[in-house]
């Protein structure tokens, strides 16, 4: 089995449907982060349906790592599959995708303020507006529209051509009035969303199954595939790193960057500046955005690990890589200078796989 299907497998491991889980309250312990201000929360999925999803926090300035910390401070667990986490206004949005919750928190504290339930499967959620919010679903063909100062769902958006089954919405990134989003599982979309009506008004097809979303500083959108696995019904291909063109109306593929088959390209993101974009494809990489080719050599290269998360400090343009060891035990986090050399490392929880920046 390779490494690239085993990743497949266990992704699609996390995103199956099951029963609400119980939320159980026990100890909690008082937390006052304010005097941090650069931290990195990470969000450990844990494993599919053991409820042991855990968030963690990292002062790059300390080099301190504080784990568990939304258990340590509200007394109760996170969940189960903690898939993305944002900040608004001092507030932390933590999506648990298979608990069907979103948690608001106190970013200082830790203490929960607040929840949104009755979810599908929710993926990532992204603000329009103090009181208006997208949440973005796997197993549903619907984005939820959220009141976020209210915790309650106002409306949805229904995606055209795409059933419950094999619904699936990811990321958001936005432009003016428009939000775009890519469709993972088993789909090859980007979506254009007007904002005013909360309609879908336009659709880009790219390669099979698009895994990420950022804009870079030329407001040019950027979408990695994975090109789906090798039997699938849905078919199988080799991946691709897009360009996209949004400017003046436009909504065009603008430059593809072709992989072989067998490679595994994902977690696409930006440097603080958004010059500069970066993805996981075994090694770690680097790459300008008005680049026409893809480098020779990678930022980093392998090192017999699973990395599966990866971020950028907006700030000090150090690069962090999670590693899932196997998917079982404590994941590891590796800090690098952006002149590749080493500056820490710690554990966080069982498979980290997403960072925000507080």
């Amino acid at each position: 089995m390779t490494r690239a299907f085993l990743k497949f497998l266990v992704l699609s491991l996390l995103l199956l449907p099951t029963s609400c889980m119980e939320w159980e309250y026990g100890l909690e312990e008082d937390f006052d982060i304010s005097a941090s201000a650069g931290g990195l929360f990470i969000t450990n999925e844990g494993n599919f349906q053991y409820g042991n999803a855990t968030l963690s926090y990292y002062d790059p300035e300390t080099r301190t790592v504080q784990n568990e910390v939304f258990f340590r401070a509200n007394g109760m667990k996170l969940g189960d599959v903690a898939q993305s986490m944002i900040i608004r206004d001092g507030v932390g949005w933590v999506v648990v995708n298979n608990s069907h919750v979103v948690f608001a928190i106190d970013t200082n504290t830790f203490k929960e303020i607040g929840r949104i339930t009755n979810l599908t499967s929710p993926r990532y959620i992204h603000f329009l507006s103090d009181e208006k919010a997208y949440i973005t679903q796997i197993w549903d063909n619907r984005i939820f529209i959220v009141n976020p100062k209210r915790y309650e769902i106002t409306g949805y958006i229904e995606v055209p051509n795409m059933t419950m089954e094999s619904g699936s919405t990811e990321q958001m990134v936005q432009y003016g009035k428009y939000v775009y989003v890519n469709c993972w599982s088993y789909q090859n979309r980007i979506l254009k969303i007007d904002t005013e009506t909360d309609k879908v008004v336009d659709e880009l097809v790219v390669g099979i199954q698009p895994t990420s979303l950022v804009m870079d500083c030329n407001n040019k959108l950027w979408t990695v595939t994975d090109g789906g696995y090798e039997g699938s019904p849905y078919g199988h291909e080799a991946p691709s790193l897009y360009r996209i063109n949004i400017d003046d109306g436009k909504f065009e593929v603008e430059k593809r960057f072709k992989f072989d088959f067998g490679d595994w390209p994902s977690e696409v993101q930006l440097n603080g500046t958004r010059d500069k974009i970066y993805w996981l494809n075994d090694d770690v990489w680097e790459m300008d955005v008005t680049a026409d080719r893809v480098p020779v050599r990678p930022f980093l290269p392998y090192d017999n690990t699973i990395y599966y998360g990866l971020t950028v400090c907006p700030r000090t343009g150090d690069v962090y890589i999670a590693d899932a060891i196997d998917y079982v035990q404590q994941g590891m986090v590796y800090r690098y200078s952006k002149d590749r050399e080493l500056l820490d490392k710690f554990y966080v929880g069982i498979i980290p796989g997403a960072f925000c920046w507080k």
